[in-house]
């Protein structure tokens, strides 16, 4: 355990810079399109890469595998969740 950080402390998580959300996003694009192509299913294969960080999820079509480890999977959940919380707010409005 850190001793730096108390349990009742709230650590702050330093978000990427645009163009590192603008890479993932673009690798997550591509490799669910190469997923879609080799007839998988797109979000278990990515959940799974995702959860596990075992690139064997990943088809190699399209040089899906290597694109997706340009990226760490912080990363990626970051630009999921980012997107996913922003249309939920414009569902809201």
């Amino acid at each position: 355990m850190d001793e730096n950080h108390n349990h009742e402390e709230t650590v702050l998580f330093k978000v990427n810079p645009e163009d590192e959300e603008n890479k993932a996003r673009a690798i997550l694009l591509k490799v669910y399109q190469a997923l879609k192509e080799k007839g998988y299913n797109p979000l278990n294969q990515l959940v799974g890469y995702l959860i596990s960080g075992d690139p064997a999820y990943i088809t190699s079509h399209r040089n899906a595998r290597s694109l997706i480890r340009q990226v760490e999977r912080d990363e990626l959940i970051e630009e999921l969740v980012d997107s996913y919380l922003k249309q939920a707010e414009a569902d809201r409005s």
